[in-house]
This record gives structure tokens, sequence and C-alpha cells, in this order.
């Protein structure tokens, strides 16, 4: 409330003018790639390496067979380096579907196709179904293939699956109350040892019960729909998603009313009600996996992978991590995408950076055990500011098996990135001995002599370098552009970035406010103290913001726009030191 002065004096009062907006809420890379499981082309950020597995898997094992998935090598790589958050977009081949079961006997109708209700598997293709290769015939296991393939166990699941499949169990049924328990347990497990993964207690088909199942468990999913040539996710369900592995994908219509044992009559929700029993999820499409055939990290090629997948699998995980108002990152990658082989998909990954402006495509060139020329050949596709890529592979330890494979470039400069922004700012070059080092790789494709190195850095390709001392390290922070300027260099493409995307949001506050000088000086008292202070921090030589009456006329306001300029001069790197050491005879002045 203002105050008022009766009596002649002195009111002091304060107005704040200091507040700075804080930095946008960004995550700092988007990584797109196949996974075991989890959402399928649904952008989620995970917040730690653990965080990942639990959500989309590490490696696959199918019988004697175990795949590494440049997915989880990048993963790992970016949280071991200091990065904090990470979107991650699964692919896959477009037959997979999620699995479904449902518990198909009831006390009313013990031979009823039709089970009280029907779970699905939140997760898409075969690895959350624990009998890939099961036929199911009425919902029942068929004899032939228990008799083959499978033991039976004492609970009557099967001993077959992997740690990344799940069944379910109904333990425990109460007639009285109406109300029956639920265990989701991993499909490897066994009715001695069960791991049980989840569970519920007292649940009810009732819809007006506290406890119906679709309330505790959840009943929402999302799909990928299109609208002309724009891609979106459309989400469904009345309850939100409690469960990590299944949803409640419909509660049949109940069954007719019955009398207990007691004699007392039972409600049309108690007489549908499951009996104790445990069984496989099954149905979810997807490519299976036998013996045979490259190990999935060496390249996304239709005839060189088990999964099935193509590069036009990526297309919709592209097109929807165009939309900057919801996702927000600086950097995106897609392992295993090469302009070699997936042009087209690469090409659509670097103008989805120059679209948003506000990230740097790291691109891969060649799959691996190219030539230098290829490398070279493949690398004048581009030119764009907004990209930038690194090569030879590297050969790195696959987090889920121990075991060495061979990686692109792509999977590990993430990490690079972050551990820059962790330790310095992100207009310094992630490059060199102190922000370059690549500590997680084993050895490189090829050790690069100086004369390849130059080859490759005059052709705008970083190398990574091999030093005694110091290892694998990345040496180069060319961006893809070919004009010669400030911006053909990675530090300072990220430095712009940066300032674009804190003073957009600070200019986001302003949009719909009165065009006057009130407002432009609020966005001055902001914008300045901010770069003043990336000045301090080595990122500026000098500024200079405008926003008054000299750019903001009369024709312009009425316009309804506020016009700002912001001129930078953005502090360059020294790549290229030269020392001269002069040889003097004894005796002689050394220059002043």
């Amino acid at each position: 409330m203002a105050e008022t002065l009766i009596s002649p004096g002195v009111l002091a009062r304060e107005n704040d003018q200091s507040f700075i907006t804080s930095q946008p809420v960004t995550v700092g890379a988007a990584i797109i790639g196949p996974t075991v499981k989890g959402p399928v082309e649904i952008p989620t950020v995970v917040t730690s390496y653990s965080d990942f597995t639990s959500r989309f898997g590490s490696t696959l094992q199918s019988g004697s067979q175990t795949y590494s998935y440049l997915t989880s090598v990048s993963v790992n790589n970016y949280f071991q380096n200091g990065g904090e958050s990470l979107l991650v977009t699964r692919v896959t081949s477009g037959s997979f579907e999620p699995a479904v079961n449902s518990p198909v006997l009831c006390n009313v109708e013990p031979d009823s196709k039709d089970g009280p209700f029907v779970l699905e598997t939140l997760s898409e293709g075969e690895m959350m179904n624990n009998l890939p290769n099961t036929y199911v015939l009425d919902g029942y296991v068929s004899a032939s293939y228990i008799e083959s393939f499978a033991e039976i166990l004492p609970n009557g699941a099967l001993a077959s699956g992997s740690s990344d499949n799940i069944r379910w169990e109904i333990p425990t049924v109460n007639t009285e109350s109406g109300t029956f328990s639920l265990l989701i347990r991993r499909g490897d497990d066994n009715g001695r040892e069960k791991v049980i993964l989840e569970t519920y207690q007292n649940l009810s088909l009732d819809p007006n019960s506290s406890n119906y199942i679709e309330s505790v468990i959840g009943n929402s999913t999302k799909n990928i729909q299109t609208d002309g040539s724009e891609s979106y996710i459309q989400s469904s369900g009345t309850y939100s998603n409690k469960s990590r592995y299944v949803r409640v994908k419909q509660v049949n219509y109940p069954t007719p009313d019955y009398f207990d044992n007691a004699g007392a009559v039972k409600s049309e929700y108690t007489a549908s009600l499951p009996v104790v029993q445990s069984g496989s999820f099954y149905g979810g499409q997807g490519k299976l996996f036998y013996g045979g055939g490259a190990a999935f990290n060496e390249n996304i090629i239709s005839n060189d992978n088990v999964q099935g997948i193509q590069a036009s699998d990526y297309n919709t995980a592209i097109a929807l991590l165009g939309n900057k108002d919801e996702y927000r990152f600086n950097v995106i990658t897609a392992p295993g995408l090469t302009a070699q082989d997936s042009t087209l998909q690469v090409t659509r990954l670097v103008n989805l950076a120059i679209a948003r402006t506000d990230c740097l495509a790291v691109i891969d060139l060649v799959r691996y055990g190219a030539q230098t020329a290829t490398v070279t050949e493949k690398g004048t596709l581009y030119n764009s500011s907004y990209a930038a890529t690194y090569w030879p592979w590297a050969q790195v330890i696959d987090p889920g098996t121990g075991k060495l494979i061979w990686s692109p470039a792509s999977a590990l400069i993430p990490g690079v990135y972050a551990f820059t922004d962790a330790s310095s700012d992100s207009w310094f070059a992630p490059a060199g001995l102190t922000r370059g080092g690549l500590d997680s790789v084993v050895q490189v494709e090829r050790k690069l002599p100086t004369g390849t190195r130059d080859t490759l850095y005059e052709a705008n390709i970083n190398p990574l370098a091999t030093f005694p001392q110091a290892g694998v390290v990345v040496f180069g922070q060319k961006t893809l552009q070919k004009k010669s300027s400030s911006l053909d260099r990675i530090n300072v493409r990220r430095l712009l970035i940066s300032l674009k995307s804190y003073i957009s949001q600070i200019a986001d506050t302003l949009v719909f406010e009165q065009n006057t000088i009130a407002t432009r000086n609020s966005f001055l008292t902001q914008v300045n103290p901010y770069l003043e202070s990336v000045q301090q921090r080595q990122g500026l030589y000098a500024f200079k913001v405008v926003m008054d009456d000299t750019n903001n006329t009369p024709d312009l306001i009425d316009q309804n726009i506020l016009y700002g300029q912001i001129f930078l001069q953005p502090t360059r790197t020294a790549e290229f030191i030269v020392l001269d050491f002069n040889i003097q005879p004894t005796g002689a002045s050394f220059p002043e």
C-alpha cells in the first residue's frame, strides 16, 4: 500500500532493479538412438545413468549373444563427465508394439477368453515379453513349446526371459472384500526365488473404489500423431501411470453376480475377480534376436544390424525434437547414423539444429574402417555453424558388459561438452589437454599423424589425437561452416547459443507489455549485468546493448515491435601458438 506524507519529512523507499533472471532450464544434450526397452519416440528426460537403465535398459542378451547399444555408451559417458540431465529418444523398427496379457481365469468362467482386465507393457517390442517365441492359444502357452523349450516351475511360470523382461502374478484373492493383489516380476526369475519389481495390494475392479486398478496402476499412453508435415505427441488415459512397467489397457465388462461359499451375494465387480495365477506377457511385435549378424554398435544399416532398424526409423524422432518450446537442449547426436550410409537423416539432424538455433548437431560422417579421403569427401556435404563432426572412431568399454566395443565420436562428444560446461563455461573450447581429454577411450581406430590432422582440420573435421602422456584428446573445435568467421569455431557458436537462450528468456517476459521506456529499461537492467559477467568470465572482449529511441522509432512502435540490438565481440581461442627461440651470442643485449 502506498504511503502518504502529511507533514514535511523524508520518505525513503526501495525499488530493487538488480534482479537478474535465472538461467533457462535446459537439458544439456539430446540423444536419439535404439535402446533395449522404453517408450518409443517419446523424448524422455533422464538424470543419471541408473535412471536411464531403469527406463531404457543397457545391453540386450539373446541366447548366448550380447548386443551393445551406442545410446547406452553415450549416456554413460555423458553423466561420467558431469552432465546433469539428458533427453533420450528411443527409435525402433516400425513394427514394435507393446506386449499384453490378461489374467484369463476368473471365478465364474474359468475357460473364458476374456479376463477381468488387460495389462499392457509400457515398453514396446519383444524385450518386455518373457516368451518372445511362444505360441499362445486362448491365453495359454502351447504344450509343444513347453515340452520343447521351457522348464515348468511350481507356480506355472516359465524359466525364460532376461533381466529386462517382466511377468505378472496374482498371489492372493479376497472374495470377501472383492480385492486382489498383483505382482510385477522380473522375467528371468523363478517360483522359488522371485524377483519382485512392483507390488500392488487390495486392488479392486470397482471404479468407485479408492483402490480401483486403473487409478492405482495407471492407464495413460502416448502416441505419435501427424498433422500434415508436423508430428506431435498425443496423450490419452484417465489416470497417470504410477507403474514403471505396465499400464491397465482395459477393464472388461464384469460377469454376473454370484454366491460365495458362505452363501452371500457378491456384486458384479466382485464376481469378476481373477484367481491366483501367474503368466507372461505376449504379442509385443518386433524383430526377434537370434545368434548371427553384426553387433548393433557397428552401424545403422538395414542389412547390418540385428534390430532391423533402418535410417528412416529416425525421421519421426528428429521431427519431434523440432519443438524448441517443449524441448530445450544445447547439443544433439544420433550415434550410429553416418553421412556415408544415411545422408538424408544426418542432413535432417543438421537442419534441425539450424532451424532451432539453440543447439549444435554433432554428426558422424563415416562408418568404422573408412579412409581419410572418404571422411573429407563426406564433410563437403555440410556447411553450417550449427554442426560439427569428429573422427576417427574410438574403442570404449561397454558399461553393460564390460567388453570393448567401437564407438563413433558423436557418442562421446556430449560428455566433453558437459565437462567443459561444468569445469569452465560453454564459451571455452571443448578441446585440448585441459578440457578435451577422452579418459574413457582405450584406443582410437587410427593414430593420426600431424599431416593427417592438418588435412582434416582444413576440411573442418575435428581430429581425435593421441599423445603419449595424455592419451586420446579432442584436438580441434571447428564447426562445419565453410566461410571463415568467428562462427567457424565451436566455442563461439556455443557462446551465442548460451547468450541467445538467456536473453530470449528475458525478452519472453516482455511480450504483451507496454512498449515504453520503462519496459526497455527493464530489459537493459537484466541484460547488461549478465553480459558483464560473461565478459568477466572471458566470454567476450566487449559488448553493447541498444534499446532506446534511436532504434525504436514511432513507426516500429506502431507496428507493435520492440527492437533491440546486441553487439558482441566474442573471445577467440589460441589454437596456433608460435614460439620463437632466438639464440644469441654471449654478452648480447636482449631486446626491450
